[in-house]
């Protein structure tokens, strides 16, 4: 019978529960030898590995030495805790998405989407987006359920929302590739304040997506969600129809109620 996980204090599985096992790869400025794979024990000793061993080790050039190592993590966290509030919910296939958005929207949910700002990366936007969409996994425009206008790359923030009001939008992405001196949270943060002051920031719901994007940090900069890297276009149809749905459920309680 397998064991069951203690969520409280969660190690990392290799071989069997809580053992702990990982693997760690990196790269030193030393040249190949015996030398350098004690430096590389010692490296993982630092980093709190026990019975830290050296498994492979190469020279990539002279002076540096490119090394695999396993060893044992002993620090545990506590998922319980980490899990409270997360941005947790249950993906939908295509389908199901379809079928949600049909029985308790009624019409097509219209997304708007961008790379804004300078960033001229369009892929993460147009595999979103676009009817291809990514690792065999239709974009929103195969979806029945959606309207989708990609705007592409290069778009002023500005022009994004004023084309988001002129389809009457319910969602806007915003895909943000370039991070070099915090670029991307300037972007971010002006789209929210414009959203604001055009008066659709509580109808329209606002998504971030990028390597470097977080949900925490979408919330923070005043997103309704953020998606990172191992995002598919089924996570963010999810996630636009079930917020969409549970919205109207809420303003068809408060209208009844008042």
């Amino acid at each position: 019978m397998r064991e069951t996980a203690d969520l409280s204090a969660v190690r990392p599985y290799g071989d069997h529960l809580n053992d702990g096992l990982v693997q760690v790869t990196f790269t030193l400025p030393v040249p190949y030898g015996l030398a350098a794979r004690h430096a590389a024990l010692e490296l993982a000793r630092t980093m709190r590995l026990t019975e830290p061993e050296v498994v492979h080790y190469q020279r990539l050039c002279d002076g540096y030495t490119y090394f695999v190592v396993i060893g044992q993590c002993r620090q545990s966290v506590d998922f319980a805790t980490l899990r409270e509030g997360a941005f947790d919910i249950q993906y939908l296939t295509e389908p199901e998405i379809d079928r949600l958005i049909e029985e308790q929207i009624g019409r097509r949910v219209v997304v708007i989407g961008a790379s804004t700002g300078t960033d001229t990366h369009s892929v993460g936007i147009d595999a979103m987006l676009n009817l291809k969409g990514l690792d065999g996994r239709h974009g929103l425009e195969a979806y029945h359920g959606f309207e989708v206008h990609n705007l592409g790359s290069q778009v002023p923030n500005a022009r994004l929302v004023e084309q988001a009001i002129a389809v009457n939008a319910d969602a806007i992405l915003v895909s943000q590739t370039v991070t070099q001196q915090n670029l991307h949270l300037h972007n971010l943060t002006e789209l929210v304040e414009i959203a604001e002051a055009e008066g659709i920031r509580d109808r329209t719901l606002l998504i971030c997506g990028g390597p470097r994007v977080s949900h925490e940090l979408a919330k923070e900069l005043g997103f309704d969600a953020g998606f990172s890297k191992g995002t598919y276009p089924d996570h963010v149809g999810t996630y636009i129809a079930k917020e969409m749905v549970a919205r109207r459920a809420i303003a068809s309680t408060t209208a009844t109620a008042g």
